[in-house]
């Protein structure tokens, strides 16, 4: 088998991989399942799980392979790693936005970040944005910064407003 990703992020949840795998899939249009494994009773002095629970789900996300791993109650998420999606439209930005912060922590967004159900960070994020921020008119990206840090969902045409300064 070729390897078509050689770096594939790893999600560790404590019993709910399955369940945060299929929530995700449904979040983005082009989301699937690939492959589920499950515990066994080779380990299980290690592992402690019963036989046949999930023990990782791999999926993929508009191309993007990931796995979710019943690992146990010992980490759990924080914003120091999240995953960052790239959008070309705003309504691509709407539909994420609703689906991955569904149940989520509404406290943790600001500037295009949201915390979902499981509490998992992501970024979404219109893919003009960094061509405004890293304008070499500072003036002008700095517009664009002041407006992104003001907004919690990010808004492709605010945004531009405020980097032309209309």
């Amino acid at each position: 088998m070729a390897i078509v990703q050689k770096i594939i992020p790893c999600l560790w949840f404590d019993g709910q991989a399955e369940e945060a795998a299929r929530f995700y899939v449904g979040a983005f249009e082009r989301g699937r399942i690939q492959r589920i494994t499950r515990y066994t009773e080779a380990g299980r002095e290690q592992h402690r799980r019963e036989p046949g629970t999930v023990l990782t789900v791999e999926f993929e996300l508009d191309g993007c392979a990931l796995t979710a791993l019943n690992g146990g109650p010992e980490f759990k998420f924080t914003e120091a790693v999240s995953l960052q999606v790239m959008c070309e439209t705003q309504a691509e930005i709407d539909r994420l936005w609703e689906r991955l912060s569904a149940g989520g922590d509404p406290s943790a967004q600001q500037c295009g970040w949201l915390k979902d159900r499981y509490g998992l960070s992501w970024q979404i994020v219109p893919a003009a944005l960094l061509g405004l921020i890293a304008d070499a008119d500072a003036t002008r990206s700095g517009r664009a910064m002041t407006a992104m840090m003001s907004m919690k969902k990010l808004d492709i045409a605010a945004l531009q407003r405020s980097f032309d300064g209309t």
